[in-house]
């Protein structure tokens, strides 16, 4: 049963998640060593493979890197559930195929030591103390898909067809400085219009 790790301050940025001066390399066993050093130097000696981080909203905030990704995934964290994320965190997620999943009231659900249970079919999390259960917002398909390849580039390699697929979710439209889109808000959108917003000019046509 994975333990849960509470860090329930809103904005935990990228530089809390793994310091910069650590980024001298991307091999995740070495980020490891350093993962939430800033926020609790007792942290990698606590977890244990498989467990969960449950922190506040916009989690991951501030620069975009991959080894606030790597970090965690190397020290063995399964998950990190947050009310909302940074974007590009969120991003960076679905691309290593890391699990950041978005649920509303998990920081007042647990406490730090509590062990869970996480079931990723149902969309639930249940806490084995009190036995209160709670439901995130659904992973994409296509998301589970790029985990259980362990990753973006490993799931291009097997051919899959990810045409259409988007990430719509409330995240996307999190950012650093607030707390996130909350959930029931207008969808976010990619960056840029969608095809079906772009005028394109009326072709010529010479005689």
């Amino acid at each position: 049963m994975p333990t849960v790790h509470v860090f329930a301050r809103d904005h935990i940025n990228t530089d809390e998640i793994i310091p910069a001066r650590h980024l001298t390399t991307d091999v995740e066993a070495e980020l490891a060593k350093y993962a939430m050093e800033d926020y609790d130097k007792d942290f990698v000696r606590r977890v244990k493979p498989g467990d969960i981080i449950v922190a506040g909203a916009d989690f991951g905030c501030g620069s975009s890197r991959e080894h606030a990704v790597w970090a965690l995934r190397g020290a063995g964290v399964a998950a990190v559930i947050a009310p909302n994320f940074a974007r590009i965190y969120y991003r960076n997620s679905i691309n290593n195929g890391f699990l950041a999943l978005e649920c509303e009231g998990i920081v007042e659900a647990f406490q730090d030591g509590d062990e869970a249970d996480l079931d990723l079919t149902a969309g639930t999390i249940s806490n084995k103390r009190t036995g209160q259960t709670l439901t995130f917002v659904p992973v994409p398909q296509f998301a589970l898909d790029v985990q259980k390849a362990g990753g973006w580039l490993e799931y291009m390699k097997a051919g899959e067809d990810v045409e259409g697929e988007r990430l719509d979710n409330a995240s996307t439209s999190a950012g650093h400085g607030h707390a996130g889109t909350p959930l029931g808000d207008e969808p976010a959108q990619e960056d840029g219009p969608r095809p079906e917003q772009v005028t394109r000019p009326q072709e010529k046509h010479h005689a």
